[in-house]
């Protein structure tokens, strides 16, 4: 990339000093905290026991604790996956729920509700799924558009509130489960939260660190929003992530071991840092250009808003072919932008930012779509046929979400541009 030894070195190891890919890593740490300290299963079991009375009230307390846990968890297979599906496939044997016959009296309403509620919840927060970051980079790579955390979640909430509102709801209408007294579950996540004792130490000391490492990256490393407090838009999100993570190391949150032993952060970690200096190395090169430049000619004499909307609707319903979020974003996004570049009047920032809202929601929409999909499809409780009717349904839903509510607010709102 550069005559000079020195600077191709520099330019090689320039991924590992961008903060989206520290911003990933930094939220993978907090989801080993809920993991050691306990917090995350204590969260669930509680919006449960507090909502969980009648079964649309637990259908929005699995939506509820899976949106407290997506800020600091950014996988979804370790967060619905790992924590609230152990919970939620303790529920349908209390009602004689069991997979084949009796699966309709409470158990494909809870397994649905929270598959679905997790692709809602990964669209709204930059950390909530392991691709959103990489895609903000490559996005700001190509068009230029820079958003950062809390830019990311304003961008996405009208819609993700919409969504996780509707889900819950539409899912027992659709699904008609059989019980509607949902009490035994109640007092089942009481007598769980019996048997782990009072909140500990570590837990408290999880949930303080979350909250303040969100707080400063809502306000440390935002300077357009003209917060008034002194060092407001000064903290650079790799310093947050930093502090956090001596924090949980130093107050015993987590251990050394933990931190050095998950193989799954860091490999994400490696991966992102340098996929992003390939693909940073593949607009140096002229490449981007080339291509967008050949590749786009054919549409030049369409509507930019009709190219605009099929472009996207390439990007999200193309996931059928792919078994993996991560590796959609990183194969289908770059092309994508690419093609936006060369078309006059398309507006290449508002289409990236459509991309990378879609992400989280693509993955409601089969079986092998996001990490904790087969987990799900698995439980026995939605069958084959069901799966793949109600992730197509769910799928229109989501996509005109995006089309009829972040689009609009991203053209309108004041949280962007």
């Amino acid at each position: 990339m550069h005559d000079d030894p020195a600077e191709s070195i520099a330019w090689a190891l320039a991924g590992f000093s961008d903060p989206t890919v520290w911003l990933t890593f930094g939220a993978f740490l907090f989801a080993i905290g809920y993991r050691r300290s306990g917090l995350g299963r204590r969260i669930a079991l509680m919006l449960v026991r507090r909502l969980g009375r009648r079964t649309l009230g637990l259908g929005y307390a699995i939506a509820l604790a899976d949106l407290a846990l997506a800020p600091g968890t950014p996988s979804n297979t370790a967060r619905s996956g790992g924590t609230i599906y152990p919970i939620v496939s303790q529920i349908p044997p209390l009602y004689g729920s069991t997979p084949g016959a009796g699966e309709g009296r409470i158990g494909s309403y809870v397994m649905w509700t929270a598959f679905a509620s997790t692709a809602v919840t990964s669209s709204m927060f930059i950390t909530a799924l392991v691709p959103n970051a990489a895609a903000v980079a490559m996005a700001h790579k190509a068009t230029g558009v820079s958003v950062g955390w809390l830019q990311f979640a304003l961008g996405f909430a009208p819609a993700g509130i919409l969504l996780l509102l509707l889900v819950p709801a539409l899912s027992y209408a659709l699904l008609r489960p059989k019980v509607g007294d949902s009490s035994a579950t109640v007092e089942w996540a009481h007598g769980e939260l019996e048997a782990m004792g009072p909140v500990t130490r570590a837990e408290w000391t999880m949930a303080a660190l979350v909250l303040l490492a969100i707080w400063l990256w809502v306000t440390g490393s935002q300077p357009y929003l003209g917060l008034p407090w002194p060092g407001a838009g000064s903290l650079h999100p790799v310093t947050v992530v930093l502090v956090a993570a001596s924090a949980m190391l130093l107050l015993g949150v987590i251990t050394w071991d933990d931190l050095t032993g998950d193989r799954e952060a860091w490999g994400v970690f490696l991966y992102f840092a340098t996929v992003l200096t390939l693909a940073d190395g593949l607009s140096r090169t002229g490449f981007i250009g080339w291509f967008a430049q050949r590749a786009s000619a054919p549409l030049h004499e369409l509507d930019p808003r009709l190219t605009l909307v099929a472009m996207l609707a390439l990007f999200f319903w193309s996931h059928y072919l792919f078994a993996s979020v991560t590796s959609h974003a990183l194969a289908v996004l770059p092309v994508v932008l690419a093609l936006a570049q060369g078309v006059p009047g398309l507006d290449a920032p508002m289409l990236a930012m459509l991309c990378v809202h879609a992400l989280g929601l693509m993955g409601v929409i089969s079986p092998y779509a996001t990490g904790c999909a087969p987990i799900y499809a698995a439980s026995g409780y939605l069958g084959r046929s069901m799966f793949w009717a109600l992730g197509a349904g769910f799928g229109m839903l989501y996509f005109a979400a995006l089309l009829g509510v972040v689009w609009p607010w991203l053209t309108w709102g004041p949280v962007w541009r």
